[in-house]
């Protein structure tokens, strides 16, 4: 099934999105945690990879480790840095071959050490770009791109930033996936933006259950998501017991899905950091659309 048709037919559509793994315990623990997420039957998998790409190769292993434990479409990333459109081609040619599924088109950050993104000679300065090169030349894949309801971190204005996303949806992409975001009013605010702007594709929340206050402290300091003040309270005053830590967490995570899925939203986009403990829970706790 087309990524489009997914969410056309499909009341709500749950997905999760992996990193590959940098160390040999980083693989165990992930194919430890891999079968009980596989269970909670994901739509699709997503995995990403470093802010370099240097990691690819082991983001189509992460991939094809997915497809040996389940039949589920996976989805890889895929970004502009440090790329030639040769390059990217390449890429795409061996997904294919790894059977994946779909793209996350993206531009990128800067590699580790750079403040800004420079488009490598022969490559792309924008994911819109990168979207019109895997719709033109393999339209077998279906296209994701990322949307920021808070803005993302460059743009010089939320309207700048709509622009952007509309140039990426029009290049062919099938749906937005969001940036994680703790104010589901963020979230509501800038679907009905996108909407106004004419993006016309499902605008898909992407959700982070928080199961430590420092890990999530440093991920929301780098892409510039807030965490509500009476949710950093409640953590703060668990901060030297991490089950209590985790269970505030799952149970503003399960609160926050939940008002998501009554406003409407055509999905759930987790980003489960290879853990399944509190995404598992989260999603347990609801009444999640067949």
């Amino acid at each position: 099934m087309s990524l489009s048709s997914l969410y056309r037919h499909k009341p709500f559509v749950l997905s999760f999105e992996l990193f590959p793994p940098k160390t040999d315990n980083g693989m165990k623990s992930l194919e430890q945690n891999l079968p009980e997420l596989l269970a909670l039957n994901p739509d699709f998998v997503t995995c990403t990879y470093g802010a370099g790409g240097g990691t690819r190769g082991k983001t189509l292993a992460t991939l094809e480790l997915v497809q040996s434990l389940a039949d589920v479409p996976v989805v890889s990333h895929l970004t502009c840095v440090g790329s030639t459109a040769d390059d990217l081609r390449g890429f795409l040619r061996q997904a294919e071959e790894a059977g994946v599924a779909h793209i996350v088109a993206l531009r990128g950050d800067p590699p580790q050490g750079e403040e800004a993104f420079t488009a490598q000679e022969g490559g792309f300065k924008y994911a819109n770009e990168l979207v019109a090169l895997i719709r033109g030349e393999f339209p077998q894949f279906g296209v994701a791109v990322a949307g920021y309801p808070e803005i993302h971190p460059e743009a010089s204005s939320p309207a700048q930033d709509l622009e952007n996303l509309k140039r990426k949806v029009d290049a062919g992409a099938d749906v937005v996936i969001t940036q994680l975001f703790y104010a589901n009013d963020d979230y509501l605010r800038f679907r009905d933006q996108c909407a106004a702007a004419g993006i016309d594709v499902p605008i898909v929340p992407g959700i982070m259950p928080v199961s430590n206050f420092k890990q999530i402290q440093r991920i929301t300091s780098l892409c510039g998501a807030a965490l509500p003040s009476s949710f950093i309270s409640d953590l703060e005053r668990a901060a030297d017991d991490t089950d209590a830590q985790f269970e505030i967490g799952v149970r503003f995570a399960t609160e926050q899905v939940s008002n998501l899925i009554k406003a409407g939203a055509p999905g759930i986009h987790f980003y489960v950091l290879n853990q399944c403990k509190a995404t598992s829970k989260v999603i347990k706790n609801l009444d999640i659309p067949a």
